[in-house]
């Protein structure tokens, strides 16, 4: 993979005082993630893999649990003893992008759940890629980490690049999650 890395910089937020950095991954396209990290980590630090979600992180939809996990995690890593970052994957729908996630959310509005939606796109269930998270660990000097999350397969996906442990990440879910939730929880198998 080839890979490009920014400067360092302070990103003050709401929740506490941060450092960003850019990982820039040139394969067949280009993705540019974030780290948004404490100032000292730790040897075990508090982990939150994030994938991008316009929707949720940016305009605060209820049709998925993901701005609420995103604000979350930036709060739970700034109290973590041993620190912690939030990786930024630009990987918008689970991997399928804006556009056909904006189609996804049409068959929704039909009835479909999130899985058959995708499937009836063309796309698998979760299209996701974590090698550019094995990079970042490596850059960082991470061998161990806390992670927060509630999906199995971003546990089974890092766990060859770092030794991993988990904490739950639960935000509770409204009248239009419901049924997202309970999909992930059945089909896709998140401990919730």
């Amino acid at each position: 993979m080839d890979l490009k890395i920014s400067e360092r910089a302070k990103l003050p937020t709401k929740y506490g005082d941060f450092l960003i950095q850019s990982f820039q991954e040139n394969r067949e396209y280009t993705k540019d993630h974030l780290v948004v990290f404490s100032q000292k980590l730790g040897n075990v630090p508090l982990v939150r893999l994030h994938s991008e979600c316009l929707t949720g992180d940016v305009f605060g939809s209820l049709k998925c649990d993901c701005g609420t996990e995103l604000e979350y995690a930036m709060k739970e890593i700034v109290k973590s003893k041993d620190g912690g970052m939030l990786i930024y994957l630009r990987q918008e729908g689970r991997g399928i992008g804006l556009f056909n996630k904006v189609n996804a959310y049409a068959l929704q509005d039909k009835g479909r759940d999130t899985i058959e939606a995708n499937l009836e796109l063309g796309f698998p269930s979760d299209l996701r890629d974590y090698e550019i998270v094995g990079e970042i660990f490596r850059y960082f000097g991470i061998g161990e980490i806390n992670l927060l999350t509630n999906n199995p397969l971003k546990i089974e996906s890092i766990q060859k690049y770092v030794k991993v442990s988990r904490t739950s990440i639960i935000v509770g879910c409204n009248k239009h999650n419901k049924d997202y939730l309970q999909v992930k929880k059945d089909k896709m198998g998140h401990l919730l």
